[in-house]
């Protein structure tokens, strides 16, 4: 707080901000919270791409154990529910639907009909791109 002489002779004591110190402080408000607004703006988008890549993991490791356990790969993903390898399939967060997963088929060969055919990998059926530039397609 300071003093200030007034021309009366009589002491008063000058409290608050300028005109400046309030427009810096309004300033740096309007830019924290632009930064906060654009990080926001993406953050759904964000948990919807890990739930994606955590659900992809999941059943792309079912397959593997389905595999490991049984020598051949599943016959479809309804095969994993029944065996107990999954309780249920998940749902794709992009589609919002358990049935829009695309499914990778195994080749036959002639020599190898024992574990030919079946799913070897899953991908997402959502349309569009991710945050990094990559498909979801082909994750």
């Amino acid at each position: 707080m300071r003093t200030v002489q007034t021309e009366t002779g009589k002491a008063r004591s000058e409290a608050g901000f300028t005109l400046i110190e309030l427009l810096i402080v309004i300033a740096i408000i309007g830019i924290i919270s632009g930064i906060a607004a654009a990080q926001m703006r993406t953050a759904p988008i964000r948990a919807k791409e890990a739930v994606l890549k955590e659900d992809l993991f999941a059943l792309r490791d079912v397959i593997d154990q389905y595999f490991a356990d049984k020598g051949k790969y599943p016959e479809s993903l309804d095969t994993l529910i029944e065996d107990g390898y999954l309780r249920k399939i998940p749902v794709d967060p992009f589609t919002q639907s358990a049935d829009s997963w695309e499914t990778v088929q195994a080749e036959a060969t002639d020599e190898d009909t024992e574990g030919a055919g079946g799913i070897i990998d899953v991908k997402s059926g959502a349309d569009g791109t991710a945050l990094d530039g990559t498909r979801y397609q082909d994750w």
